[in-house]
């Protein structure tokens, strides 16, 4: 019986690509255009997303360089004219100035306090493990479903017996204290996703917990505080509930509850031009924190996903 001899393969010369039997040389034709389908479809519904969104602000910015002739006899048009008075009324006649330093104060002091004490407090429950840690952390969780509104009647009277009602301080303390849970939550799982062995080597060294923590676990979180900043800064500056409750002072009233007063102050003869010049200047802020900061927000969002 004769056996048929399979010859040896000859090997590939070097530089020479050597072509797959029974491979197939693309992916299907069904595949790709299912996958350009999908593509387009998601772009459409971003593109629409994006009109919702920057329609709105652009409307409300030319709005407010509008006269209140021009906003209901024309209010899609272009304004005729540039009315600068609106802002300058805005800010001066309807008190915009105070109510905007007051939300600075308000503002800036409780993002201070909130990243300082819930970093410190997300960095001891991320790192040590010691009695009661998960519950403390579990603590902190149950406050992010606790609706702020089945608090507000005994969180005035606590408010009223310390003696912070109507003050800059007494709103900063509570303000804290409705966003640390949010802030412990998100810092937490940011500081286990870094790594232990620069804290190792810094206990090495001689340095603290203190130390540690302020001058090399802190800035390498930096992302993180910027992102959790970031939120915190938004719902703390469009608050409006809070503050109505616990800052009944005409004098202490922030941005929200100035722009409310001036959509109420003159009944059915509203300064309608004077109002968005108001609710622009509101808005600025916010839109000018969220463009500088927002590869950092990025950032800080997926460090946990990418680790």
């Amino acid at each position: 019986m004769k056996t048929t001899e399979t010859p040896a393969p000859v090997p590939a010369e070097p530089g020479v690509p050597v072509a797959k039997v029974g491979s197939p040389a693309g992916p299907p034709p069904k595949e790709k255009k299912e996958g350009t389908t999908l593509n387009v479809f998601s772009h459409g519904i971003l593109v629409i997303w994006a009109i919702l969104v920057v329609l709105p602000l652009l409307w409300a910015v030319m709005t407010s360089f509008k006269d209140d002739s021009s906003i209901f006899g024309s209010p899609w048009s272009l304004p005729d004219r540039l009315h600068f008075d609106n802002w300058s009324r805005a800010w001066t006649e309807a008190n915009m100035s105070d109510y905007f330093l007051n939300t600075l104060l308000v503002v800036g002091g409780s993002l201070i306090g909130t990243l300082v004490l819930g970093s410190m407090a997300a960095y001891v429950l991320a790192r040590f493990d010691f009695p009661g840690n998960r519950f403390i952390y579990y603590l902190f969780i149950g406050g992010m479903s606790f609706p702020i509104m089945l608090a507000l009647v005994p969180l005035f009277y606590v408010v009223n017996n310390m003696g912070l009602l109507n003050t800059i301080h007494g709103l900063i303390l509570v303000y804290i204290a409705y966003s640390l849970p949010f802030t412990v939550f998100f810092l937490t799982a940011f500081f286990r996703t870094l790594p232990t062995s620069v804290a190792e080597a810094a206990f090495v060294d001689g340095a603290s917990h203190s130390r540690t923590f302020f001058q090399i676990m802190l800035p390498m979180a930096k992302p993180g505080l910027i992102s959790v900043g970031i939120f915190n800064f938004l719902g703390q500056w469009n608050q409006y509930m809070l503050p109505t409750v616990l800052n009944t002072d005409p004098d202490k009233r922030v941005l929200t509850q100035g722009l409310v007063q001036l959509a109420v102050s003159q009944g059915y003869k509203g300064d309608w031009s004077g109002l968005f010049a108001g609710l622009v200047m509101a808005m600025l802020p916010v839109l000018a924190a969220y463009i500088i900061f927002q590869r950092q927000v990025v950032q800080g969002l997926t460090a946990g996903a990418l680790k």
